[in-house]
Parts: structure tokens; sequence; C-alpha cells
């Protein structure tokens, strides 16, 4: 397991003083970041292989959202590697090694030149040994989009939203998605799959659709087709 420790800061809260998912998510990304990074298969090392690990999806499953000042830890476990496609657990506990939070993703390892799925090298699989996935409910990759929703006013990619490998931040998709939640929604669960790649210009419009106990936004192009749905459990 792989894991540093942080503080909840103030910049990372709501209204209520507890960490927003997005602050949340962002942990789990960094984590798996630093992971990359110490083990010397990185951003600059993927960059010079041509090589980018994408994102298919996450499903975060918040338990308590701590609140400003506490003392939290970070971590992560890749768990499985099937051919291209790479499969990591992210955890976020308290001072007490209690669970604040859980999550899982699936990632493929792409080159940007030829456009195809790789398998991990020597290196990488030395990087991020594989360890036992941790309890949890595992929801599948697909989110269906229910009918009946409506679509809201297009957003513009700008250069804000972009990532160091040039296109839209798996994050950004979710804080798009977040905006159309009322402002006291309880989120019992967050997932997002991620569907094609938006790039600086595109336009990106938003469908939103209420059904049962959960709200999916499938952020799409001008023809309908998602570049990534999201659904809150709530």
């Amino acid at each position: 397991m792989y894991q540093f420790d942080s503080r909840i800061r103030y910049s990372e809260t709501d209204s209520e003083g507890r960490l927003t998912m997005m602050a949340l998510l962002n942990y789990f990304q960094d984590c798996s970041t630093f992971q990359s990074e110490d083990a010397g298969v990185g951003v600059r090392y993927c960059l010079d292989r041509d090589l980018v690990w994408v994102l298919n999806a996450w499903q975060i499953v918040p338990i308590r959202l701590p609140k400003l000042g506490e003392k939290v830890t970070i971590a992560t476990i890749p768990y499985e590697f099937q051919k291209f496609m790479g499969y990591r657990n992210f955890m976020m506990f308290d001072e007490e090694g209690n669970f604040l939070a859980k999550a899982n993703s699936i990632w493929s390892l792409i080159n940007v030149k030829t456009g195809r799925f790789e398998t991990p090298d020597e290196a990488m699989m030395k990087g991020y040994p594989i360890e036992e996935r941790i309890p949890m409910e595992y929801a599948g990759r697909k989110i269906s989009v229910p009918t009946g929703g409506e679509a809201k006013d297009a957003i513009t990619v700008l250069p804000h939203h972009l990532d160091a490998n040039h296109h839209v931040n798996n994050g950004q998709y979710v804080a798009m998605a977040l905006e159309f939640l009322p402002g006291d929604t309880q989120i019992r669960q967050l997932r997002a799959e991620y569907r094609k790649q938006a790039f600086l210009g595109n336009t990106i419009v938003p469908y939103v659709a209420k059904e049962d106990s959960r709200i999916v936004v499938a952020l799409q192009d001008a023809d309908g087709k998602p570049y990534a749905v999201v659904e809150f459990e709530i």
C-alpha cells in the first residue's frame, strides 16, 4: 500500500467546513501520481515513451467527509493488471485508521502517437506491486443514462480544464457535473464513466436526468455522444 499524510485545508472545504467531493477526488488522483513519481514511472517517464494512463471509470464511496483541520491518510493499492488495463483502489483514513472514503478505478495505458493500447513494461509492473483489493461493493463500469432529462447551457473547454496530457482532466468532468446538484445534496456514491477525450475549444453539453435515488449528468458533444457520464447516488 502506498500512502501519504495530510491535513484538511480551508480551501478544500465546503460551507459546512467539510471536505468537498472534488477535493477528495483530487487527493486520490494525487496519491496515484505520487506513487508513480516515487517509483520512477511518472509523468516524464510516460511522456518520453509516448504513453499515457487514461482513466476509464471512477467509483467513490464517501463514508464520512472529514472536517477542516482533521489529519488524514490517503492510500492506494494497485490490485490487478489485465493486458493494458490497470485496476486501483483508493482509501482515506482518519487518525484512528477508520475509513473515511473508499474508491475503485479502472485505467488504460495508451500510446498517444499510435492511439493503440499498450501493455505496461517491466518498470511499471515493478513500480505498481499488486496487493489484495479492499472490501467494498464493486459497481459495474457502465452507467445508464435515463430518458426524460434536460439539456443545459453548453460549456466551452478552456485551458484550466486541461491536464498535462492536454485533454480535459477526469476531475474536471466531475466538477462540471457537481454544478447541477442541489446545494444540500448528500452523495452516497459517485460513479464516473469516461468514454472519449475532450480537448481545448470543444463544446460540452450537459444533459441532466433524475431517476429514483440517482442523478445522472451526461457531458456530451454537439451530436449527443458523451465524453463522460457522471452518476450521483443520493
